[in-house]
């Protein structure tokens, strides 16, 4: 327990992080291969897949597609204005649909490539991909 009164979560060994870094860089090559600009922990402003290294023991290696700044702020801004959750204005529908596209075109390139990959937990990671296992 921290001096605050709370437990932090358990950061991962040394020896597991080499291990993750290596294995998102591996990830990393797997998706510009195929044509997609990728981008290990680079600023969100440039739209592609990120890579990012999880410290946490239960982390890992996590793929999250960003779109061009102006899809995400037209979306973000209508939903700043509350929305009715079953009549989505078409900005978040498209760009709901975008996400899905490219976490799904994630997920199979990386597939392909060799890794073992699934969708992370939505509710902690939003729409990014787990990659669990480089390729041999």
């Amino acid at each position: 327990m921290s001096q605050h009164g709370f437990d932090l979560p358990p950061k991962a060994t040394r020896e597991v992080m080499d291990r993750r870094e290596e294995l998102a860089e591996k990830a990393c090559d797997a998706l510009m291969q195929a044509g997609l600009p990728a981008f290990l922990d680079a600023s969100q402003d440039v739209p592609g897949a990120h890579i990012h290294v999880e410290s946490l023991t239960d982390g890992g290696v996590l793929v999250e597609w960003s779109t061009q700044e102006s899809l995400t702020t037209a979306a973000v801004d209508i939903l700043e204005n509350g929305v009715d959750p079953t009549n989505l204005p078409q900005a978040i529908r498209h760009y709901e649909t975008v996400q899905t596209c490219m976490r799904d075109a994630v997920l199979q390139i990386l597939a392909s490539a060799g890794f073992h990959v699934e969708r992370a937990d939505a509710h902690t990671y939003g729409s990014a991909v787990h990659v669990k296992e480089g390729c041999p």
